[in-house]
């Protein structure tokens, strides 16, 4: 049968119904839920802009002050009000898990400690242009310590492209600085704040001291390829939850992690080297580097992802204890 006999076959359409294809008319969402997104329209470039303001303020504060004592000042209110927080009871879980020979004092000493750095971050963060004084012709003078200066100098004059991965531990903004004062080229991975406001201003500060920003997104994979394969280097975080990464083992827990670092080390075939800051006493830093890791390949001869972000995992799990007031338990690393 034709398609223009099988046409004439149907039966007509009722007079007065809906022509064909088109769909019926959208119903209007609840009273309340309109109302809430108005509001929210209305209210969000407010909150924005009173956010931005009031960390603008407390930059612009905290700047007034020598880094020793905006340090301590904020790490004293922070240790003496960050347990407070709701959030301090997903750091409580976390250290009881990976620390189960730990006393309740113990963590409650080590909760504090947590909170402490995240105070001094907020100073460091303030007056990040003025931080680095690195000297290599006197290393030991000044308010920054660099371990393994040598591999920083070798990887600016091979002409390869690398990748380094740090973690939430010390003032891990300095990882970036630090590639930046050594002159090293390439760029860094980061995740913009959801406001608007301060992040365009932590964006501002930033880009004043650190390489290429490379914000999280859609177009943030394009971008890394192409600069690995312009032969510059690439740093990022990589000890946080992902949603749907590969299974890595963390303090004897499993957890999902960020995969991208070993992905795009399998393409390039580039070295991946582990970074991080750790927070000496009297305000004051040492930055570390590590030798090329060794890699696990697959029976293609290729590396292997899943075991490349274990071999990284283990990097950082030997970091953090060594030095666990200094990581950020604040976030929920392990999730059913």
């Amino acid at each position: 049968m034709s398609i223009s006999e099988n046409s004439a076959s149907s039966p007509p359409a009722p007079s007065g119904g809906p022509k064909a294809g088109k769909r019926p008319p959208r119903k209007r969402p609840p009273l309340l839920r309109r109302l809430r997104n108005w509001l929210k329209s209305r209210l969000t470039p407010l909150v924005e802009s009173f956010v931005g303001g009031y960390v603008r303020l407390s930059i612009w504060w905290l700047r007034l002050w020598p880094l020793s004592i905006s340090s301590g000042g904020m790490a004293f209110w922070a240790r003496l009000v960050g347990p407070f927080f709701p959030v301090t009871k997903v750091a409580r879980r976390n250290l009881k898990a990976a620390f189960p020979e730990k006393s309740d004092a113990e963590i409650t000493h080590l909760v504090r400690g947590i909170w402490a750095n995240m105070g001094r971050l907020t100073a460091d963060f303030a007056q990040q242009d003025q931080l680095w004084d690195y000297d290599p012709e006197k290393p030991d003078a000044g308010r920054i310590e660099v371990k393994g200066a040598e591999i920083f100098k070798r990887l600016r004059d091979d002409g390869r492209p690398a990748l380094f991965f740090t973690a939430h531990t010390g003032n891990w903004e300095l990882c970036a600085i630090a590639g930046a004062e050594f002159n090293v080229p390439g760029g860094v991975l980061y995740r913009a704040p959801n406001n608007r406001k301060a992040a365009d201003l932590i964006e501002e500060m930033r880009a004043e001291t650190m390489p290429y920003l490379i914000r999280a997104g859609r177009d943030a994979g394009r971008v890394m390829a192409r600069m690995l394969a312009n032969g510059e280097h690439l740093g990022m975080l990589v000890d946080q939850y992902w949603t749907n990464g590969p299974e890595v083992m963390f303090f004897g827990r499993p957890c999902a992690t960020n995969p991208t670092l070993a992905r795009l080390a399998r393409q390039f075939e580039c070295p991946v080297h582990g970074m991080r800051v750790v927070r000496l006493p009297g305000a004051r830093f040492r930055v570390e580097i590590t030798e090329e890791l060794e890699l696990p390949r697959d029976e293609e001869g290729k590396i292997d992802v899943q075991g490349t972000m274990q071999a990284v995992t283990s990097v950082i799990e030997s970091w953090v204890r060594e030095y666990p007031e200094q990581w950020l338990w604040l976030h929920r690393r392990w999730r059913p």
